[in-house]
């Protein structure tokens, strides 16, 4: 796993010719900010931290967790469970080399933000009738009977806040490593908006390849836009 802020999104060419839209994220490197394990937590997991946190802004809760385990101070953090046979160290340092080209991702992040919707936007409500005098048009129709049970009831579709939900996005194709800039290029689109923090990790319904080093002739800096993954 590896967390990353999203840059944007642009488009590469296959060695085929053939155009595929990527979404560039700039992630890592991480640390590893805590090891936890069945006898001391009663559950084996893996804290890793991304992003370098000011020391004057840092309470003395969150430095004496890091003094304890050896590692810088870090803005983001984020748990997760290590597959059988992967160890880790505190202060081990995680980057983009670490995955693999062609493997699939899934990525969790939050998603855009939409305001207070009507039911039609928010859950593909039909229209009302829009001729002969109806006033109808966009509102939302029955919601219940009058006589019984009187009432709506909780967790009826209707209009309210819709968006900047925790979106996983899964079996997300990673087409490009570049690590002289940290950059993942995966295929297609991730949630949220650009800047945003994403949690990236192989896809739980495909098999993940072991981790190595990225191998020759993937996706270099040259074949990204500069004024988008620089």
């Amino acid at each position: 796993m590896i967390l990353g802020k999203k840059v944007g999104m642009t488009q590469i060419f296959s060695d085929e010719g053939n155009l595929i839209p990527v979404t560039v994220v700039e992630a890592g490197p991480v640390t590893v900010t805590q090891v936890k394990t069945i006898q001391s937590d009663g559950y084996n997991a893996v804290q890793i931290g991304f992003g370098d946190l000011k020391e004057n802004r840092a309470n003395k809760p969150t430095k004496g967790h890091f003094e304890k385990w050896g590692a810088p101070l870090k803005k983001h953090l984020a748990e997760f469970r290590p597959a059988e046979g992967e160890t880790y160290e505190p202060g081990q340092v995680v980057t983009v080399s670490d995955f693999v080209v062609g493997s699939y991702l899934d990525v969790t992040g939050v998603s855009k933000g939409k305001g207070t919707q009507g039911n039609i936007k928010r859950h593909g409500h039909h229209r009302g009738p829009m001729t002969h005098g109806s006033k109808h048009k966009r509102l939302a129709g029955a919601l219940a009977a009058g006589t019984y049970p009187s009432r709506v009831f909780k967790g009826n579709a209707g209009p309210g806040r819709m968006g900047r939900e925790i979106v996983t996005v899964q079996n997300l194709e990673l087409v490009g490593v570049v690590p002289e800039r940290n950059a993942l290029l995966i295929k297609g689109a991730t949630p949220g908006r650009r800047g945003g923090l994403l949690k990236i990790r192989y896809a739980i319904k495909k098999e993940a390849p072991a981790p190595v080093a990225a191998p020759e002739g993937q996706a270099g800096a040259d074949e990204v836009p500069a004024g988008v993954a620089g």
